[in-house]
């Protein structure tokens, strides 16, 4: 089990460098500059490629094994950190959004990968909940490592060194994949599951239908596609709003991108803690309780909505276990994505939204997106889709 671990932590730690990169400097950076909240809030296209992950997760699924998968996208990031060290941030913005986009595109492949071989590791309600403890945490570990520490100190650094300790770090992670024995035993079964699933490759509507079919999946869509609105519209906002008033780039690294994420690595590690023995009340209880403190403390609410997610993955990936095994890095992708389509868009308008009406009026709809999803969630316990798989799933 900790070899699992391990294994699934470092995976999805570099997974999150480059949301770091892109979430929590680029927009400083482009503030800074002089730049609009509308402007900056459309730079969230650059995570596109995790919207379209969907449409090439049957070819991940089905053709080579997750061990090549891992080694070939890491190993791609870590040439793409060697060519952004020699970009110069201050007069070539394309290079650098290029450079973002393609990481973008490579780790969404990677998750793919790593959302498959965690799908087929993680066994039991207890496996499933440090699982996903680990998955969360090394994300937003990852996350803060860049988006937080290098953003504090890249006026020392420079933008070169930065990246090229990135490269550094995948290379290492790279060698590390290529050897590790947890992945021993898949070899051969996925080149087996290639040459049976070539044909549904070709036709990708019988691999919706599956995806379709799964128990459980029409609501879980309906679900990640919406209790991140109103947090995401507060997680993106309020640091500007404190730039806004004079709080300097790097404080803002301290507070929003370690502080609090801090918080948010506390709350989703108290969460698996928490998921054997009390998963479906907290549910209703934590997405209450986001929607009253996201506007009065970002560190809470990061905390809370930390609790949130581990909750929401770990039920996203018994979910899909109870699809066919050939599909379930598809089926796991899918939801993966409505989750991500989810935050991006209304992310993605926020900006604009505060620039119109003010950031007052703007929280308040937040706060009410919100309480909706709590709603969701509460008519879920009972009506009974949560129970049905809480019934199902091992111990």
């Amino acid at each position: 089990m900790n070899d699992k671990l391990v294994f699934l932590g470092l995976l999805y730690f570099i997974q999150g460098i480059p949301y770091g990169l892109q979430s929590s400097l680029l927009p400083v950076y482009l503030r800074g500059a002089g730049h609009s909240l509308t402007r900056i809030s459309l730079t969230k296209i650059l995570y596109f490629p995790w919207v379209l992950k969907v449409l090439w997760a049957p070819l991940v699924d089905r053709t080579g094994t997750k061990r090549y998968w891992l080694v070939g996208t890491v190993a791609g990031l870590a040439l793409t950190c060697l060519v952004s060290a020699t970009i110069s941030p201050d007069v070539q913005y394309i290079g650098v959004a290029g450079s973002l986009l393609a990481m973008n595109v490579l780790a969404s492949v990677q998750d793919i990968a790593a959302d498959g071989a965690a799908v087929r590791l993680l066994r039991g309600q207890g496996e499933l909940g440090l699982g996903n403890t680990v998955q969360v945490v090394g994300y937003k570990a990852g996350s803060v490592f860049a988006g937080g520490g290098l953003l504090a100190v890249i006026d020392v650094a420079g933008w070169g060194w930065m990246f090229a300790l990135l490269a550094c770090v995948y290379s290492g992670v790279a060698l590390f994949v290529w050897g590790a024995p947890v992945l021993d035993g898949e070899s051969a079964c996925g080149q087996g599951e290639g040459r049976r699933g070539s044909k549904d490759v070709m036709q990708p509507w019988k691999v919706w239908r599956k995806l379709l079919s799964v128990p459980g999946t029409p609501w879980m869509m309906f679900y990640v596609l919406t209790y991140k609105l109103g947090e995401q519209g507060a997680i993106t906002m309020f640091p500007l709003f404190l730039l806004d008033h004079h709080m300097t780039a790097r404080e803002l690294g301290v507070w929003n991108g370690v502080v609090a994420m801090a918080f948010s690595i506390c709350g989703s590690s108290v969460g698996g803690f928490l998921l054997s023995q009390y998963r479906s009340q907290l549910y209703f209880t934590l997405s209450i309780l986001t929607a009253r403190m996201a506007v009065l403390s970002l560190s809470l609410q990061h905390f809370i909505a930390g609790l949130i997610t581990t909750l929401t993955f770990t039920t996203m990936m018994n979910c899909t276990q109870r699809a066919e095994e050939s599909i379930q890095a598809t089926h796991y992708s899918f939801l993966a994505t409505l989750e991500v389509l989810g935050k991006l868009s209304f992310s993605a308008l926020a900006g604009g939204m505060v620039d119109t009406v003010g950031f007052p009026i703007a929280f308040v709809v937040f706060l009410f997106l919100t309480s909706s999803s709590a709603l969701h969630v509460w008519r879920a316990t009972e009506t009974g889709v949560l129970k049905e798989q809480l019934k199902e799933q091992p111990q």
